[in-house]
Order: C-alpha cells, then sequence, then structure tokens
C-alpha cells in the first residue's frame, strides 16, 4: 500500500506519534516530484482537535526538517482522516468490521480491482468483505488502497 518512502516517513514518524498519543494512520506523498506534498493523517480514538493538529505540525515539521527526505522543497499537510479514512493495516480493517469501505486491488481478483461492500472482519492476513451479497477474501498484500466510504445522514 506505501512505497518505500512513505513507509520509510512512517517509521519515523511513528515512535513520536506514541509519545504524542496519536496514531499515524497513514502517510502519503503526492504532486510533482520537484517539490512533492507530504500528506500525514493522525487520529486518536477521541478524533484530532484543531490543537492537536497544531502541535503534530510542528513536531512532524520538526522531524521532517531533520529527515530532510527531499532535495529542494516540499508541502507538509497534517490533517484527520476524515470521512472517508484511510485504511492501512488489518488493524484498521478489523476496528471498522461493519462499515462501507471501496477497496481497490494492485491486479484483478475475478477479473475486478475495485470492491466496494461492508467490512466483514480479518482472518489472518486477508480482509472479509460482503460485496453484493458474498464475502470476498481479499490479501492485504494485494490492496493497493482502501478507504471507508463516508456517508453523511442529512435527515436530523
Amino acid at each position: 500500500m506505501l512505497t518505500a518512502k512513505e513507509q520509510s516517513l512512517l517509521a519515523s514518524l511513528e515512535p513520536r506519534a506514541e509519545q504524542e498519543g496519536v496514531e499515524i494512520v497513514t502517510v502519503e506523498v503526492v504532486g510533482a516530484k520537484k517539490a512533492p506534498t507530504i500528506r500525514v493523517y493522525i487520529d486518536t480514538p477521541e478524533g484530532v482537535s484543531f490543537d492537536q493538529l497544531a502541535s503534530a505540525q510542528r513536531w512532524i515539521n520538526d522531524i521532517m526538517d531533520e529527515l530532510d527526505p527531499f532535495p529542494g522543497a516540499y508541502m507538509l499537510e497534517v490533517s484527520s482522516p476524515g470521512i472517508d479514512r484511510p485504511l492501512r493495516t488489518l488493524e484498521h480493517f478489523s476496528r471498522f468490521e461493519g462499515e462501507v469501505a471501496v477497496v481497490t486491488t494492485k491486479a484483478p481478483i475475478d477479473g475486478r480491482s475495485k470492491w466496494t461492500g461492508k467490512l466483514a472482519g480479518v482472518e489472518g492476513e486477508d480482509v472479509l468483505m460482503d460485496v453484493d451479497g458474498l464475502t470476498e477474501r481479499i490479501a492485504l498484500s494485494e490492496i493497493k488502497r482502501a478507504r471507508l466510504k463516508g456517508s453523511v445522514d442529512f435527515s436530523s
């Protein structure tokens, strides 16, 4: 799911995140190679406050300055995972069992590479999803990208 560079950045951030009481949900490097954007998504069991985001921006920026991950300029964005929260680990898939997710695989499985369905748990290294009335088993190693499918109830 993560590139080698993203995995390296994540590994550098996780020890400090643990000290700060936040989870690094994922790290994304996007945009132009000459001036990429590093997106760091953080969360806590209670959600993320503005003050936590501001604090995390500071310490993440300090770590990035030490690492100097890209020659020249880069942008750093620190944010909450939002309504369409990325899913990266087996623990993420297990924690959000019962929620609807969109999963894209690295290569087609039975002719299909995009799956939308209800998360049905984890078995071994596989993610289980209820898709179109069937339980599908997708190996975590085959998942390219996964996010919760956010929904908003406007009836309240």
